[in-house]
C-alpha cells in the first residue's frame, strides 16, 4: 500500500499532520508521518516500546478502534540539529469522563529527520497522562537522572 504523501515542508508540517491524524483517526494519514526506515520506534503512555512499522500502525489501530485521540500538542520546544529536529511537547488530551469532557495531560517527545521524501518522525515517546497540566521544572537548579 502506498503512504499518502504529506508535504515535505518542516518538522512542524509533519508534526501537525501528525496530530491532525490522530484527531481523526485516519491510520494512512499518520503513517505517511513516519518515516520509512525499518528502527522507527513509539511508546504510548505506560505502553511497551514498538519497533518498526507493523507494531506501530498495529497500536494506533487498536486506539483508533476506539475513536479518534483528540491530543492537541501545547508548549512545543524545538531542538533542530541540521538533519534531525527534536520536539518536547505537552499534550492535552481531550477524555470523555462521567463527568463530561475532561483534559488529561501528556509530555511527549517527538523526533523528526530530514529525508528524501522530507521531515518524517522516527520517534514518538509519550508519558502517563497527568490529571493537571504539568509545570516546567525551573532551569536554574541541576536535575540528576
Amino acid at each position: 500500500m502506498r503512504k499518502p504523501k504529506i508535504p515535505p515542508g518542516s518538522p512542524d508540517d509533519t508534526e501537525a499532520a501528525f496530530y491532525d491524524a490522530l484527531q481523526q483517526a485516519d491510520i494512512d494519514r499518520l503513517m505517511a508521518c513516519w518515516a520509512d526506515e525499518d528502527d522507527v520506534l513509539c511508546v504510548h503512555p505506560g505502553g511497551p516500546r514498538l519497533l518498526g512499522h507493523a507494531a506501530i500502525r498495529s497500536a494506533f489501530e487498536a486506539l483508533f478502534a476506539n475513536g479518534s485521540v483528540r491530543a492537541f500538542p501545547d508548549k512545543v520546544r524545538r531542538l533542530d540539529a541540521g538533519a534531525s529536529s527534536v520536539h518536547s511537547v505537552v499534550e492535552r488530551v481531550e477524555v470523555l469522563g462521567d463527568d463530561g469532557m475532561q483534559h488529561a495531560w501528556v509530555v511527549a517527545t517527538n523526533v523528526y529527520a530530514k529525508t528524501p521524501q522530507g521531515w518524517r518522525m522516527v520517534a514518538h515517546h509519550a508519558s502517563p497522562g497527568l490529571p493537571g497540566e504539568p509545570a516546567d521544572a525551573p532551569s536554574s537548579r541541576p536535575v540528576l537522572h
